[in-house]
């Protein structure tokens, strides 16, 4: 039983040219038998777990996970748990209530020193734009001012940031475009850190669900935080981000976005990194968006998270040993796992990264996008 199952395992990984005990960046090896009915039996949760278990290792984990997405075995080897899944987010809103604030408390209350030790200068935890960046900190800076570029901000103009994260985006576009504003987000700790970060600027920062907003804005932006909005609500989503726009402002929507429309995230993301997430496609945006917006321009910069991953990842392999320990090896392996999972999907193109602008009526005479 054991023997086929390996050779099951082998001919799987032989499509996707990696080599067990194999010399290549691609190629792992596997430490535990178990390897193989685990992988088999759990899909990719399985592949995480076995190798936040030690059960397996890797020359270069993003090399060995870029090749498996290549062949699209993600798509082939499935879990049994993944039906129960599938049935869940099909059946409830796993985003309502409660349920919105998931994410806030498992992953971004996580602590904000790991954060700090892994996304540099700024703490802005989404995709920098490298067009003309050298660095990560350079890239960050560059995408916070295409935002606030593309949204045509002025001084005096009252901005939403929905998601604010830790206030980052507020703050440069307070400091540097004179803008006041309100940030609201559904985690503690970020709520804490961006009002100490904001103080004695005209910023309000909120511990608060997006749903519960009304009142007017002249521009709105929404970083990294439509992913966890979920299938079932991305129509109330923009159904807000109007009610709260004024007929002439502008909305700014970034997010990481599929290429397939699904109704749930890939169950070791789910269960280890951000639950009730789950990555839009742009059928689903164009749709949601029906009768509420104009879009004005869709800019795709998805290959720039996979070298904005490849930074964190080296920051965070610099900070392990001065951080607490409560990040323990498992806890180390999880979150490798996690980054290197995540440069493969935008290195392979499974994943992309979308900027949209969306007007309420229509820019008159056409909107110029910057770049």
């Amino acid at each position: 039983m054991e023997a086929g199952l390996q050779r099951r395992v082998e001919a799987l990984l032989q499509e996707a040219d990696v080599i067990p005990g194999g010399e290549r960046p691609q190629d792992i090896d596997i430490l535990d038998p178990r390897f193989y009915a685990r992988v088999l039996g759990d899909g990719s949760l399985g592949l995480g777990e076995s190798y936040m278990d030690g059960w397996w290792q890797a020359r270069s984990l993003d090399a060995f996970l870029s090749r498996l997405l290549a062949v699209r075995l993600d798509e082939r080897v499935h879990g049994a748990g993944e039906v129960w899944d599938a049935l869940k987010a099909k059946l409830f809103n796993l985003q309502a209530g409660q349920g919105g604030y998931e994410v806030g408390r498992r992953h971004y209350d996580l602590g904000n020193d790991l954060y700090r030790a892994m996304l540099g200068k700024r703490l802005v935890y989404s995709c920098g734009y490298w067009r003309d960046a050298g660095n990560l900190d350079d890239a960050q800076e560059a995408k916070l001012d295409l935002i606030c570029r593309k949204l045509g901000l002025r001084p005096g103009m009252r901005v939403l940031d929905i998601g604010c994260g830790w206030g980052e985006a507020l703050r440069y576009a307070a400091e540097r475009y004179g803008i006041e504003g309100v940030g609201v987000t559904i985690s503690q700790e970020q709520a804490e850190f961006a009002r100490e970060l904001c103080v004695g600027l005209p910023l309000e920062i909120r511990l608060q669900d997006y749903r519960e907003l009304d009142e007017p804005f002249d521009a709105i932006l929404s970083v990294g935080m439509f992913e966890h909005v979920g299938v079932k609500n991305y129509r109330t989503y923009f159904e807000v981000a109007r009610r709260c726009l004024r007929d002439d402002g502008l909305f700014l929507l970034h997010c990481i976005g599929s290429n397939v429309s699904r109704e749930r995230t890939d169950p070791w993301i789910a269960r280890y990194i951000f639950p009730n997430s789950m990555l839009p496609s742009a059928v689903q945006i164009a749709a949601a968006i029906e009768e509420l917006f104009v879009l004005e321009d869709w800019h795709n910069f998805g290959t720039d998270y996979d070298r904005t991953l490849q930074a964190w990842r080296d920051n965070v392999e610099a900070a392990w040993e001065q951080l607490d320990p409560r990040y323990d090896e498992r806890f180390r392996r999880m979150w490798r796992f996690y980054l290197a999972g995540s440069m493969a999907s935008f290195r392979t193109r499974h994943a992309q990264l979308w900027q949209l602008v969306l007007s309420p009526q229509g820019v008159p005479g056409g909107y110029v996008a910057p770049r």
